[in-house]
């Protein structure tokens, strides 16, 4: 393994915690971390931005402040809604190292990075500050994660050959996706060299909840649940050497840890089942959403923008009156209905998956209002 303290292929990403309401809760978050130390994992990513900053002071909380520094690690990232200029990025950076608790990052990426805010990155000279802090042993290994064409990821691994890995989206519905270009991206990676970390390894859930027709060709391998093989479908490819899984619940961790505490690649049989399912999916329109909620921030109109998606999503997939109820209660206490949008294109502009959700919200307007 090219990185000696990653102790097993599957990552805890903190991005969506157990919750109480709008809290972390400590005590299942605990429960769930003790449970993946005590099998043998040790990764864990956030960001500072993730939960509206209560993900890193949970990890402090439940992990850092329970554990010696050595029995776990940590990555963290620079979010460009955080700095503006050169001397903004040591200060952010000393920020997150108190509210996590530690004293250096196993891992620190330059966070989404896209053709667009790369120029950003550029000016401010963020790359060149991350790999001055790695000199001085704050950060351990440096990379980015991505989000864009593999065009504008064999360029910044050109002119950053120093980049140690890359963390992108990939599953086996985006492996041949010409929005997300998993497969291109992943390609890039291996003609440079640089190992990769997968996120969205289940597509923001939805390869977990398959519909009955894609579930079925799963099932009929008499064992794994659809996220199962979903996770190693990721963690089969030779280059990727984590997969992070954002566990909500115990039933998740514990699924998660039964087939990656020992694990195994798919094996044929298992991954001519899986294109089975790609196929199926692929024939489905659907909106591909991760819910990274990246477009909720900027909204001047507060719609909930990825809870609206998934209410499509489920009126397309089951015809079911839940989603015309979900879609009701996402649209009160001050948040605005899909009809309020005013097409400012905020939302677009920092979306991961360039979705066009301006046209989106027009459609979902005429189906539930």
């Amino acid at each position: 393994m090219q990185f000696e303290s990653v102790k097993k292929k599957l990552g805890f990403g903190c991005m969506r915690l157990p919750m109480k309401g709008s809290e972390v809760d400590y005590e299942e978050f605990t429960r769930m971390a003790d449970y993946f130390i005590e099998n043998g994992f040790n990764y864990f990513d956030t960001a500072h931005g993730y939960l509206g900053g209560k993900s890193e002071k949970s990890i402090r909380d439940c992990v850092v402040k329970r554990y010696p520094r050595e029995r776990f690690i940590l990555t963290d990232k620079l979010t460009e809604n955080y700095f503006e200029r050169e001397e903004d990025i040591r200060p952010f950076f000393e920020k997150q190292l108190t509210c996590c608790g530690v004293d250096y990052f196993d891992f620190y990426l330059m966070h989404a990075q896209n053709a667009a805010n790369y120029e950003k990155y550029k000016r401010c000279r963020a790359y060149e500050t991350a790999l001055k802090l790695r000199e001085e042993g704050k950060i351990k290994h440096f990379g980015i994660s991505f989000h864009d064409t593999a065009k504008v990821l064999d360029r910044i691994l050109t002119e950053y050959p120093q980049i140690e890995v890359v963390q992108l989206q990939f599953n086996y519905v985006d492996y041949e996706n010409p929005s997300v270009q998993a497969r291109l991206c992943y390609e890039v990676c291996l003609r440079h060299g640089t190992p990769v970390i997968v996120m969205e390894p289940v597509k923001g859930g939805t390869l977990s909840n398959l519909p009955q027709e894609a579930a079925a060709i799963l099932e009929a391998l008499n064992g794994g649940s659809n996220a199962s093989y979903a996770v190693r479908y990721a963690a089969s490819f030779e280059n990727v050497f984590m997969v992070l899984s954002g566990m909500s619940t115990m039933g998740q961790m514990e699924d998660n840890v039964s087939y990656m505490k020992e694990f195994k690649p798919l094996n044929d049989v298992e991954q001519e089942a899986v294109m089975r399912v790609q196929a199926e999916l692929v024939k489905e329109e659907y909106i591909p959403c991760t819910a990274c909620r990246y477009c909720i921030e900027g909204c001047p109109k507060k719609i909930s923008i990825p809870d609206l998606f998934s209410c499509m999503n489920q009126k397309k997939r089951y015809q079911d009156w839940n989603s015309d109820v979900y879609y009701e209660n996402y649209t009160q206490a001050g948040r605005g209905k899909a009809s309020e949008c005013i097409a400012c294109g905020k939302c677009e502009k920092v979306c991961p998956q360039h979705l066009e959700i301006r046209a989106l919200l027009k459609v979902i307007a005429n189906q539930f209002e």
